[in-house]
């Protein structure tokens, strides 16, 4: 009792057939991967599966139709791409929108659990009929929706007309600070340095009143509901899959690092490519990106005009923050290693992992472990992995990891109480030593 009925379905196709319940499993994986069409579901199985084509003893592909009701062997499957429905009835097993399914290399199965998780408009039912229900209104649902094209209005003009109008709003006396104080490149830059070279630069700790217009600027972009966003705001629009592309990112690294080969890649002609959420290395790439282009509006506003009495050119301005904007995406970026911010964007969107080079492993020449990672990498035998955290921007709730104020505020009453307990446990411990006590290896475990 090991196979089963499956149906495959999308808005202009039906394939029917009999696979092993372990092909069920790994095709509710492929979900992750968010098809649109059952040509995508196939491409994206092969993330899990090392195969030409969906494993099954029979498949069979029509126009869309209804649906063969009649299990076989261990039960039946329905995966509705149109409407978003998993319907199980097996024996074999009962997948659900997240999960582990052991990788398959082609000739067996490795046993090496690779994890899931789907988007969380999915729906799973265990009666067949349950779906026969719901099904038509789900199709129609999604069909009256028209995808949202984000990027249009994050990278496009929307975002830099924000930026100018802003920018020409900011007191001409707060505006030249900024000016006399550094470059906007160099200002740019700063925001990446470590906290121990804080001390020296004091305006990070207490910002002037230029760095404060161009942070409200920011902040505001993100965090104001637009029409053209469908009512949401950027901030909402960046937060809304990040968890999911996340976690399909560091499954992708799990299986690289288990099995040293690259797994396949989303194809950049696929739906989820086209209209991908964001994850975190694009959330840390936009928002350098955004406050680059703010400081550099400013820099350019406060320039002397050629001419008395002469106003901005709003449209040189716009021409000008666009070149900026696509110089900046695509050039290496001192200060994420070289990296090009749009080639670790395009990564992301297509579920690519950043692998490392066993010489980008090297943090200290002198460092034993550095060069065993690098040895190991250089060989073949090891791969690892480079990720961005936003550990530089300011802390509050716009520019944080957070995608909910409650998220953010739940964090902050954690920290706090971290902070508490460490300074009781500190004062303890200088207590102890105060008085000649003897000190446990709990006294001694105490860090910041």
């Amino acid at each position: 009792m090991s196979e089963i009925k499956i149906n495959l379905l999308d808005s202009h196709s039906t394939a029917i057939g009999t696979v092993h319940g372990s092909v069920g499993d790994l095709l509710v994986a492929a979900l992750s991967a968010e098809p649109e069409t059952i040509d995508e579901l196939e491409s994206a199985f092969k993330r899990f599966e090392k195969s030409d084509r969906i494993p099954a003893s029979s498949l069979y592909r029509y126009e869309r139709c209804e649906i063969d009701e009649e299990p076989w062997d261990a039960g039946i499957m329905v995966i509705d791409l149109a409407a978003r429905i998993v319907a199980c009835d097996s024996t074999y097993s009962l997948p659900g929108p997240y999960g582990t399914v052991d990788y398959h290399d082609g000739n067996s199965c490795t046993g090496i659990p690779l994890g899931y998780r789907l988007p969380d408009d999915w729906i799973f039912v265990r009666e067949i009929n349950d779906y026969l229900v719901l099904w038509q209104d789900r199709v129609e649902l999604r069909a009256a929706v028209t995808p949202l094209d984000a990027r249009v209005v994050l990278y496009g003009e929307p975002l830099l007309n924000f930026i100018s109008e802003n920018a020409l709003n900011i007191p001409p006396d707060v505006r030249h600070t900024s000016v006399c104080r550094d470059s906007p490149d160099t200002q740019f830059e700063t925001n990446s340095i470590d906290d121990d070279q804080r001390p020296n630069y004091p305006w990070l700790a207490e910002p002037d009143p230029s760095t404060k217009a161009v942070v409200d600027i920011h902040r505001r972009w993100l965090m104001t509901p637009r029409e053209d966003l469908h009512g949401q705001s950027p901030r909402q629009i960046l937060f809304a899959k990040q968890d999911l592309i996340d976690f399909d990112l560091s499954s992708r690294a799990n299986q690289w690092s288990f099995f040293l080969e690259e797994p396949p890649c989303l194809s950049r002609e696929s739906f989820a490519y086209r209209y991908a959420g964001f994850g975190t290395h694009e959330w840390v790439m936009y928002y350098d990106m955004v406050r680059f282009l703010i400081w550099q509006a400013v820099h350019v506003i406060s320039m002397p005009p050629a001419e008395p009495d002469s106003t901005v050119d709003v449209a040189a301005l716009l021409t000008q923050l666009e070149q900026l904007k696509q110089q900046w995406l695509n050039e290496p970026r001192k200060d994420v290693d070289n990296y090009i911010p749009a080639e670790v964007i395009d990564n992301e969107r297509r579920r690519r992992p950043e692998a490392m080079t066993g010489r980008s492993m090297v943090v200290d020449e002198e460092c034993p472990c550095c060069k065993w990672m690098r040895d190991e990498s250089e060989a073949g035998r090891s791969i690892g992995f480079w990720h961005l955290d936003g550990a530089h921007m300011e802390d509050e709730f716009a520019f944080s990891w957070f995608a909910t104020t409650e998220e953010w505020q739940q964090w902050n009453r954690e920290q706090e109480e971290f902070y508490r307990d460490w300074r009781r446990k500190e004062r303890e411990r200088e207590e102890k030593i105060a008085r000649g006590d003897f000190l446990d290896d709990d006294d001694d475990e105490v860090t910041f």
